[in-house]
């Protein structure tokens, strides 16, 4: 069973982060990053990301009994470590990397990618992830939610 978990939650990286961060990156970049000029200080955001995406992939594992995919949720409502500061802080572990590909490469596409990215995660957690955890969870949830923003810090109203 711990194999099968295992597996599942390497597959779901694959086919979600690495394609989002990674392979999308790339290929806006015309695929080959050979004799382009990188800012080497575009590699301190995509350090804390890939940091930040690697625990929170572990925290799912581990503390949640699942995978950052939506055919395969946590079990568990994992509120530990960074998920005690931002209820989705993978979303903002993605944003960091594709930021730091932006500044990285100078790239207006990769900005505009990354804006484009940074919507479809909002409008994801408001409208999919927010109401299935409500569901799934019922008060965990929302004694949760009333205490952790759903970006880092950022709480704009009490309703959120």
């Amino acid at each position: 069973m711990v194999k099968a978990l295992w597996w599942r939650a390497a597959l779901a990286f694959v086919a979600l982060p690495t394609i989002v961060a990674l392979v999308v990156p790339v290929l806006l970049l015309g695929g080959c990053l050979a004799g382009r000029s990188f800012n080497l200080l575009a590699l301190i955001p995509f350090t804390a990301g890939l940091a930040l995406l690697l625990w929170c992939v572990g925290a799912f594992y581990r503390t949640g009994h699942g995978t950052l995919a939506p055919w395969d949720p946590p079990r568990k409502l994992v509120v530990t470590g960074v998920y005690r500061r931002s209820r989705n802080p993978m979303y903002v572990a993605v944003t960091l990397i594709l930021w730091a590909w932006a500044l990285g490469f100078s790239s207006p596409s990769l900005a505009a990618y990354a804006i484009v990215v940074m919507t479809a995660f909002h409008l994801r957690v408001v409208f999919g992830e927010e109401p299935w955890l409500a569901r799934t969870y019922g008060a965990n949830w929302e004694r949760y939610k009333a205490r952790v923003p759903r970006w880092l810090g950022v709480r704009r109203s009490r309703s959120e």
